[in-house]
């Protein structure tokens, strides 16, 4: 039966510029990038330790879901450690991390202003 998620959508205006962000700044590597359609590629990202993956594209019709909240959260070890590595790479922060009764988290948005939540595990 169903085993795990393969991959997660993050949608953007700019593939190119995303994919900078996404290799540069947080770490991920290539899988696969290859042609879909005229317009688009299929871009598909590894994130180091993971097995799921990021994909940067956005289904025609989809555009509203750019520059929104994900639904999610990218899980470390230590948010405080994860927090000042990724700042200096330029990934901008909405604040420092918070600590609450659950673990602590931190959020941060991409070049076509997504949101997204980092967290403990």
């Amino acid at each position: 039966m169903i085993r795990m998620v393969k991959f997660v959508s993050i949608p953007t205006t700019d593939q190119d510029r995303a994919l900078d962000f996404w290799t540069t700044r947080m770490g991920f590597r290539v899988v696969t990038d290859q042609p879909i359609g005229e317009t688009q590629r299929w871009i598909e990202l590894g994130i180091p330790g993971a097995e799921t993956s990021v994909v940067l594209f956005t289904p025609e019709g989809h555009e509203s879901r750019i520059g929104g909240f994900f639904n999610g959260s990218f899980a470390c070890d230590d948010v405080d450690y994860s927090y000042r590595q990724l700042s200096e790479r330029g990934v901008v922060f909405d604040g420092p991390p918070e600590k609450q009764p659950w673990g602590s988290y931190a959020t941060f948005r991409d070049p076509d202003g997504n949101q997204f939540v980092l967290s403990s595990r």
